[in-house]
């Protein structure tokens, strides 16, 4: 993948309506994917080496970023979510790369102020089931 400029990474969420809306003016963002290892590792393994097991373990995705939200509705969607604890469809859009799309819940909503500047939030989401890729 060539380089890429960051603020093209999109972060959309189903308004209840199934129709994506972009969320925010993102100016950071990180996506991880994880994947949790089964060590099946026994006395007779060799040389005693770790022994994993193929295909096993529990797969999750965050996504993290901050910001400013790119109106009042768009922060009201992001409120309401995380108040009702929803799980809503997500799309995370990764420019010459691929969309990813799935459900994920706010596990973090933070807002924050500066005196003298403009107030920003941090949201951190988590996986909540089988996300789908689709490369671009």
């Amino acid at each position: 993948m060539a380089a890429q400029r960051g603020k093209d990474i999109l972060l959309k969420v189903d308004d209840g309506t199934a129709q994506f809306v972009t969320l925010a003016g993102l100016r950071t963002r990180k996506f991880s994917l994880n994947a949790e290892a089964v060590d099946i590792t026994h006395s007779e393994s060799a040389g005693r080496w770790r022994e994993l097991l193929d295909g096993a373990g529990v797969k999750r995705a965050s996504v993290t970023g901050n910001g400013i939200f790119k109106d009042g509705s768009s922060d009201a969607l992001a409120r309401q979510i995380f108040f009702d604890g929803l799980i809503r469809p997500w799309q995370i859009i990764l420019p010459d790369f691929g969309t990813i799309t799935g459900p994920f819940q706010i596990a973090a909503l933070d807002y924050k102020g500066e005196h003298s500047g403009e107030m920003t939030f941090e949201l951190t989401l988590e996986s909540a089931g089988a996300l789908a890729f689709a490369a671009l």
